[in-house]
């Protein structure tokens, strides 16, 4: 018997992959298949109701910790049994709590948009970014993150991804903590209040340079932009330790592999906690143990032997460094 015809349109093609699966998939063919048999499930869609909700509370416990500039941990009572004086004094205070969260915030969104675009250049799957609110406290938030599937770029993209995000938050922080400080009112540290912000390096150099008549025994009085421009040092410097998924840890993966990353991890990790244990500081210990939980490895890229430059290299070393300018390891001390 007569084998039936197969017209051209029934003949067996080659299928390219989905391109949302990844660069180090997408040049590879999936075998020889009737057309028409493969047919792949659309990319999920980025959640838009949690992140704009998130965004919308971080600026509220942003604004009540600009409005309540003076020490929030003794206003913890007040705002437990008495919040009408809570809420009232933060609207008496409404310039200060405005310009807080405008610069902190601002801070905080460019940074994640530094990662958000690099992933929309990279086609690389990517959410919105997650505002973390931190109510009572004298920051009111704990940054920003987004969810990205890093496994699907290659070694370059990764180091782009990774790098952006802390370069576009200091491009917003660098000329506040200029400004803020070079208009600062000098104050004894005994009369700042009960809550003592630890100054990182960068904050010390500028304050050297713009006022070297200072004396050493004189202290800034905070104002909103101080303020923000120190949690956005703070974060910035934070994200940029060398480990796991943390900024830090995207670049030193992309610079120094699986093997070298892993080892500065591992070290960075040690170092940290015999601080710790030398200086009996505890401020970041549970954010350590997240990390030992989670893991300091760095997972596979879709190509890591992907050509990195030595122009990335030499600035992939430069923010390495950011952290020694811009992180402090006891940012705040509760005075008694």
């Amino acid at each position: 018997m007569d084998s039936p015809q197969i017209s051209p349109a029934d003949q067996p093609t080659q299928l390219a992959a989905p391109e949302y699966l990844g660069p180090s998939v997408r040049p590879r063919v999936l075998g020889e298949l009737p057309k028409g048999f493969f047919q792949p499930p659309p990319p999920p869609g980025r959640k838009v109701l949690l992140p704009v909700l998130l965004f919308v509370i971080t600026c509220m416990t942003t604004y009540f910790a600009g409005a309540h500039a003076e020490p929030v941990f003794r206003k913890t009572d007040l705002l437990i049994n008495n919040v009408p004086a809570y809420v009232l004094g933060a609207v008496g205070a409404w310039r200060d709590g405005w310009i807080y969260m405008i610069c902190v915030m601002g801070m905080l969104m460019a940074h994640e948009m530094g990662h958000f675009v690099q992933c929309l250049r990279y086609r690389v799957p990517a959410s919105f970014p997650f505002f973390i609110p931190m109510p009572i406290s004298p920051i009111g938030t704990m940054g920003a993150v987004i969810s990205m599937e890093g496994s699907s770029a290659d070694r370059k993209e990764l180091f782009d991804i990774g790098i952006s995000g802390p370069l576009a938050g200091l491009v917003v922080a660098l000329p506040l903590v200029w400004f803020g400080i070079k208009y600062a009112v000098p104050a004894p540290l005994n009369a700042v209040g009960n809550i003592e912000f630890h100054d990182p390096l960068l904050f010390k150099l500028i304050i050297n340079y713009l006022h070297p008549d200072w004396a050493a025994d004189q202290n800034l009085t905070l104002n909103p932009i101080i303020m923000a421009g120190w949690v956005g040092m703070l974060i910035t410097g934070l994200n940029m330790f060398p480990i796991a998924q943390l900024d830090g840890g995207h670049v030193s993966y992309a610079m120094f592999g699986p093997r070298g990353a892993g080892w500065l991890a591992r070290a960075v990790l040690v170092v940290s906690i015999l601080y710790m244990i030398l200086f009996s500081s505890y401020t970041w210990i549970l954010m350590l143990m997240l990390i030992a939980y989670i893991g300091v490895d760095h997972p596979p890229t879709a190509n890591d032997r992907a050509h990195l430059g030595w122009g990335r290299r030499i600035l992939g070393l430069a923010c390495l460094l950011i952290p020694i300018f811009c992180f402090t390891p006891n940012p705040i001390t509760v005075l008694r």
